[in-house]
């Protein structure tokens, strides 16, 4: 069983919408039993940091999330709470990856970063990112819409993308991973990422 987290912060229905072209057996849930029973996790991202870690610690998540075993996914928000801690609000979060996740600098580039932007894998030896860029060109492009970002200096990033400084795109440890752009609103190649998470075992 798939679960997407409702935690009441993400683009539940987009990401439910791609599901249901991949024809993927899930379900929306934010009760800890399900989640915790799950086989795959996804935890989808729209809005604040500081909103969806209340919001997660309000449903008895937080812990589950970070005792997860099985596959889970981070898109957007979804990334940068798998993080120590987000500048957003000065927000603690999941801490399951190590770092900072930052603001873009407004004096550089404009705020938020939305549009088609590049994808550069960082090496295709590397197990992690290949299991999510299988049949996938290295250099693809994919949406995204964002005002903060996990720097690219970091063992734990698989993929990067330059918007003024280069940032991770894509993050990955253990049985994680994080996708910083949208693969639902990212056409025919961010479904073949999602269908590729899909597959893992």
């Amino acid at each position: 069983m798939i679960v997407v987290i409702d935690y009441k912060a993400g683009n539940l229905y987009n990401v439910g919408n791609a599901l249901k072209y991949l024809q993927a057996d899930f379900i929306f849930s934010g009760d800890p039993a399900v989640v915790s029973q799950a086989n795959k996790v996804i935890l989808p991202g729209v809005g604040s940091a500081g909103a969806a870690m209340e919001s997660l610690a309000e449903q008895g998540l937080v812990e589950v999330l970070q005792r997860l075993q099985v596959p889970f996914l981070g898109i957007c928000l979804g990334l940068q709470l798998l993080f120590e801690v987000s500048e957003e609000d000065n927000t603690p979060c999941l801490g399951l990856l190590p770092g900072t996740v930052h603001k873009f600098d407004t004096s550089q580039v404009k705020v938020p970063h939305i549009g088609w932007n590049q994808v550069r894998q960082l090496g295709e030896s590397c197990q992690s990112a290949s299991i999510l860029f299988k049949d996938i060109p290295g250099q693809s492009f994919f949406y995204f819409i964002h005002s903060y970002f996990a720097p690219a200096a970091n063992e734990v990033t698989a993929a990067v993308t330059q918007y003024g400084d280069c940032f991770a795109s894509v993050v990955t440890k253990e049985n994680f991973w994080g996708v910083q752009f949208h693969p639902e609103r990212s056409g025919e190649i961010g479904l073949r990422v999602l269908n590729n998470f899909l597959e893992v075992r």
